[in-house]
């Protein structure tokens, strides 16, 4: 495993997974309209922002989980475009983790709409695709000696 390069894929799709969902917030009011059905569950805009700091660290920290898990699945392959293949591949997979484990799960237990939930498992699968793609151009392993 090439560690610089773990450090690096994790800054990269640090990067783009907060990109992309401010992204999706600017260009899709609605995703944001339908959060606001739903005060007693999700917190205000204030106390969201107060908790940020633990919620960006702890993204960070699952960054770092999912770069090294893509190192330890690395099998080899040359350029650019067998990064993003391989990235995508892997980002895809990690969505379908997260619309299943996260999206899903809290429409059974949450009190949100369907509606919101589609949303979401839209959102985050784009996210985690694309998030894969960059960890995927990022990383590269360690030269032989």
């Amino acid at each position: 495993m090439n560690l610089s390069r773990i450090a690096l894929a994790t800054l990269g799709g640090f990067a783009a997974y907060f990109v992309l969902g401010g992204l999706a917030f600017g260009l899709f009011p609605s995703l944001k309209n339908e959060f606001l059905k739903y005060p007693a569950v999700y917190r205000s805009q204030q106390g969201q922002m107060s908790h940020m700091p633990g919620g960006m660290t702890a993204m960070f920290v699952s960054m770092v989980a999912l770069a090294v898990i893509y190192a330890m699945l690395y099998q080899g392959g040359s350029g650019l475009a067998e990064g993003a293949r391989l990235g995508a591949i892997f980002g895809a997979l990690i969505g379908v983790f997260a619309v299943g484990s996260f999206v899903v799960h809290n429409y059974v237990n949450l009190n949100i709409g369907l509606n919101l939930t589609l949303q979401q498992a839209t959102a985050y699968f784009i996210e985690w695709t694309v998030t894969g793609i960059v960890i995927g151009l990022i990383y590269r392993p360690a030269a032989p000696h």
